[in-house]
């Protein structure tokens, strides 16, 4: 039997080595959440590369990507006594925070970018309409936005980090430290639940 028909000490091994890491950045942020710069700055030299690099991949920027970094950690510190095991392990609630961070930096630059065009653009006498497909866009996109927000926490994370951020399911598996075939299950019943919710069905 070759070592790649021996799965099970592997995975054995990598679920004891995420149990223990959890464990630990759980420790620190408690910590944290009491005032421990120390436990903070600990919990940073642990988590800072898969911050920046989850921030990096959405922004491609390196210099925003750093900004976000920074506001990222400055969140964490501030909001550590909110984090909740309930909702996912510390380092899930990390990449969420920093996703949310990401893409809303990404809307920003989008969006000044957006109007400098107009603005570029209005040497027109006569204001010109707003063409319907974008009103469409944005009803369709304030709607997705309603919906993914009924959706549990890990089940949105997961679904913003593949869908649009572009992250493989193995990707979203490693930065949050979960099994991938939770995050399969996982991305799985969220995305049925969003389709039920963009086309105006309930749960019953």
């Amino acid at each position: 039997m070759t070592s790649g028909d021996r799965p099970t000490g592997d995975d054995g091994g990598r679920a004891a080595g995420q149990t223990s890491e959890a464990s630990t950045l759980s420790a620190l942020l408690m910590a944290s959440a009491g005032g421990d710069r120390a436990a903070f700055g600990r919990l940073y030299d642990l988590t800072s590369a898969r911050i920046y690099g989850l921030a990096l991949r959405v922004i491609r920027d390196v210099h925003y990507a750093e900004e976000v970094v920074q506001e990222s950690y400055l969140q964490y510190w501030q909001k550590a006594d909110q984090y909740h095991p309930e909702r996912g392990s510390v380092i899930t609630w990390m990449m969420t925070i920093a996703h949310r961070r990401a893409v809303d930096r990404v809307r920003t630059e989008e969006l000044q970018q957006r109007k400098a065009a107009e603005y570029g653009a209005g040497n027109a006498s006569t204001p010109h309409p707003i063409p319907l497909e974008v009103v469409v866009d944005r009803e369709e996109t304030r709607a997705l936005r309603t919906c993914l927000d009924r959706l549990t926490e890990l089940q949105r994370a997961s679904i913003e980090m593949s869908y649009f951020s572009g992250m493989t399911y193995p990707e979203v598996a490693a930065v949050t430290a979960t099994p991938l075939p939770t995050i399969k299950s996982r991305i799985r019943d969220g995305l049925r639940n969003l389709k039920k919710c963009m086309h105006g069905e309930s749960d019953g």
